[in-house]
């Protein structure tokens, strides 16, 4: 993805997603306008069919260690496809597996994008590592338009020079045989490979700078609009390893102000759900970040902020540069952000011959999805010109706040105002626009999870579109993947 300054590395060190948000704030501010490299060569998909009644077994597969005594690959400057070998040779599980070559995906380069790819890893000094957290942002700031894309961690890749591996070992590999541009280089090739996606800047963060960049901002608020409960360390300088230190915590349904640790518990926790559900949630800690940053109003406070976080933070620009770029921030709300994740059909469960439980891509769903989230949303825009103002009749605290998260998702501007009172039973959509137009309000009813008894149409004075009153039977839960406009 070309963009007109495409020299900056963004590095966020280990838990990336959630805090490189914060740095999605500041992907405006990053820029340097060093000329962009040419495109490299991509690999084609390897596409496995398996087996109707194949189970994915969830071995651990874990990165090349460090300390390997295999021949480390020699890297030219054109990355050419490696070819796939099945071996060792296939397990029963899947039976029938066939491996077919299609052509490379296309390259999605868009001269108004700039695309940033956000990390998150386990790196622990002296161990291996995995960059478990992968979104990529792409940023459109002539429309003043964001979209998240969550890569799952076990999305089977062809790794230039490495070969058919989990992408999150990609960064690894790179960093252990000096691959060019080391670990951010070789996943950043991966993704143009597998994807066609071309990556700008990067951004690496690690758990403890990920807990130092939460609590330097004082915490977060996150609206929790579906229930989580996981296992969660009771306090965090308890030992680990003792079973007896755990126990059952669930967040939510309501707006929960996080400190470091839970914040970080919950965007990796998945003992009790899944990756992509952790994908969910990290880019709700994405979006919260980047809403509490502007809420409070912290643009003046950069300089010291940017000092204080700075050893949490590897990075190739300077504070100029965040300052010179951050104005543009202040034009962008969570309602300009599209969320996007690679999931569902998207991807097929695979075990491979080595016994690791994997994820296929389905190139033609992904490229489907990519095409949508590269380009400017015109529904996005005719939303956003709608004025939907929230008010809270429920019993139930902060309620609000999840109703605003969810039409936020949807592409839909919002705002809270008081209910006259707390004690309103059943959820209303007032219509106050001059048309009235049935299709419009069937939309966001469709969004909201009403039915069409919901609706009251009372024609207002313009300055309001719709005020969405909340009743005690408003269920806050959704699924954002169903929202993206």
């Amino acid at each position: 993805m070309k963009t007109p300054c495409a020299g900056f590395t963004l590095l966020f060190y280990t838990f990336g997603m959630f805090k490189c948000f914060r740095l999605l704030l500041l992907f405006f501010l990053l820029t340097s306008c060093a000329p962009v490299a040419p495109p490299v060569a991509y690999a084609p998909y390897y596409i496995v069919t398996a087996a109707p009644d194949a189970s994915a077994t969830p071995t651990p597969f874990q990165p090349l260690s460090p300390g390997i005594s295999s021949p480390i690959p020699v890297f030219t400057a054109t990355l050419t496809p490696v070819p796939f070998s099945a071996t060792p040779a296939p397990s029963p599980t899947p039976e029938a597996t066939q491996f077919a070559t299609l052509p490379p995906p296309p390259t999605l380069e868009n001269a108004a994008v700039i695309s940033i790819l956000l990390l998150g890893s386990d790196l622990r000094s002296g161990a291996s590592f995995r960059t478990d957290t992968i979104v990529v942002a792409l940023v459109r700031p002539n429309e003043g338009q964001v979209s998240l894309i969550s890569i799952p961690r076990d999305l089977w890749v062809e790794i230039p020079g490495i070969g058919p591996q989990r992408i999150n070992t990609a960064y690894q590999s790179g960093e252990i045989y000096g691959y060019p541009g080391g670990g951010p280089g070789l996943l950043k090739d991966t993704l143009l490979n597998n994807l066609g996606i071309q990556i700008d800047h990067t951004a690496l963060v690690d758990f403890d700078g990920f807990r130092k960049i939460i609590n330097t901002l004082g915490g977060v608020d996150v609206p929790i609009a579906c229930p989580y409960t996981d296992w969660h360390l009771i306090a965090p300088d308890l030992n680990a390893e003792d079973e007896n230190n755990w126990a059952l915590y669930t967040a939510g349904p309501g707006v929960l102000h996080m400190d470091g640790d839970l914040t970080l518990w919950y965007a990796r926790s998945r003992k009790k759900s899944n990756d992509f559900d952790r994908g969910r949630r990290q880019q709700e800690v994405l979006r919260s970040l980047y809403g509490q940053f502007l809420r409070t109003q912290s643009l003046p406070r950069l300089p010291q902020l940017y000092a204080d976080l700075n050893a949490s933070v590897r990075t190739d620009f300077g504070l100029d540069d965040i300052l010179a770029f951050a104005p543009l921030t202040l034009n962008l709300t969570n309602a300009d952000i599209r969320s996007y994740y690679i999931a569902g059909e998207m991807v097929t469960p695979w075990t491979t011959p080595g016994g690791a439980a994997v994820l296929l891509p389905n190139p033609e769903a992904i490229q489907a999805m990519l095409a949508q989230a590269i380009s400017p949303s015109p529904l996005q825009t005719e939303r956003q010109m709608l004025k939907v103002e929230i008010q809270n009749g429920s019993a139930n605290d902060g309620w609000d706040a999840l109703a605003a998260e969810r039409l936020n998702y949807a592409g839909y501007a919002t705002s809270l105002f008081h209910a006259d009172h707390r004690q309103h039973n059943v959820t209303l959509l007032y219509d106050l626009t001059a048309d009235q137009d049935a299709l419009r309000a069937a939309s966001l009813l469709a969004v909201l999870g009403l039915e069409p008894a919901a609706l009251v149409k009372v024609p207002g004075d313009g300055t309001l579109s719709y005020v969405l009153l909340l009743g005690n039977d408003y269920q806050p839960c959704f699924i954002p993947q169903n929202l993206t406009s």
